[in-house]
């Protein structure tokens, strides 16, 4: 499954992407791609979201890594030869495919696309999660909390100081004007970049080219960076906490399993300009890119502190006085 998770400082999803890729040509075995239509990893047959000709391209170069029965997802017939079924008569555990009116897999519940007799048919068949076990809403809640309560290793209010100066209507935001002559920070106490996570997380913002259309090549040191940064939050009680909730949500069967949803979500590039892989979710929201002449994402005070020290950030304002 793949899942959306916080953090060290703060987790965003649902980043932009781009393109519609629907046909696994030239594309076997590569990352996931939520740019994608359509996926051609490895495990897109257990996630459900293969594209169509996954299973004529894919599997005779190299073969996937799940059993190979789970690839049977085939193209669509001609439409004067096919009538898409509306029931799970036969399906049940079938591939998701898009060109059906209602589906029978493990996840169709989750997406509300169920065929009417999937509960009848494959509500007790072996492999399946019932209803019951999606995860709700107040259990969400509760584990948002219970992850925000265990971590001890943020700032806390005395080791920031801002100084917020001056504050403009939203009317004025493009205006383009310093009415700040005082940096930001007055006070940040770098003790905090001793810590493990600190560390490891500064050691990744210099990993990449902030311009978009250019695409990205990491280093055998720079992926190596990568992986310590996952090994130090993954050692945090926030991380152990969200683990041990997906786990017992059934949600992952091993703790790789769930780093290596976490490597792709946060490292596994994608395309923002000229079909580069040039982004990635840590680049956009932490590090900070630059496209068409306009900063995007660099939404990480860590970021903005070190650079703004550095003189290479010039704070002007602020136009929203939240929380």
């Amino acid at each position: 499954m793949r899942v959306c998770v916080p953090l060290i400082v703060a987790m965003l999803c649902g980043l932009a992407w781009a393109g519609n890729m629907k046909s696994c040509a030239s594309r076997c075995n590569e990352n996931f791609s939520r740019d994608a239509a359509c996926q051609c990893d490895r495990r897109c047959s257990r996630h459900g979201d293969c594209c169509a000709d996954y299973a004529h391209l894919c599997t005779a170069e190299g073969g996937p890594s799940e059993p190979k029965e789970e690839f049977l997802e085939e193209e669509a017939p001609d439409s004067h030869l096919y009538s898409a079924p509306s029931s799970c008569q036969g399906r049940c555990l079938e591939a998701f495919d898009r060109h059906h009116p209602c589906h029978c897999n493990d996840r169709c519940q989750e997406f509300g696309n169920c065929c009417e007799d999937f509960e009848s048919l494959c509500g007790d068949h072996e492999g399946f999660s019932r209803s019951s076990d999606a995860i709700t809403q107040e259990e969400l809640q509760s584990v948002s909390e219970k992850i925000y309560s265990v971590d001890s290793n943020k700032a806390q209010k005395k080791d920031i100081i801002l100084n917020s100066q001056n504050r403009i209507s939203p009317a004025e935001a493009g205006d383009q004007v310093d009415r700040c002559p005082e940096p930001l920070f007055t006070y940040v106490n770098e003790q905090l970049f001793s810590k493990p996570t600190y560390a490891a997380f500064i050691n990744l913002l210099n990993n990449y080219q902030r311009a978009t259309g250019h695409g990205e090549h990491f280093s055998a040191q720079q992926l190596a960076e990568q992986g310590v940064f996952l090994r130090e939050v993954m050692k945090t009680a926030v991380m152990r906490e969200l683990y041990g909730f997906l786990y017992h949500q059934h949600r992952y069967s091993s703790e790789q399993e769930f780093v290596d949803d976490l490597k792709n979500m946060w490292f596994g590039l994608y395309s923002r300009g000229n079909g580069e892989r040039d982004s990635s979710g840590f680049e956009h929201v932490f590090s900070g890119e630059v496209k068409k002449g306009k900063v995007a994402g660099f939404h990480n005070w860590i970021r903005f502190y070190l650079q703004e020290k550095e003189g290479l950030v010039d704070y002007y304002s602020h136009n929203y006085d939240g929380p």
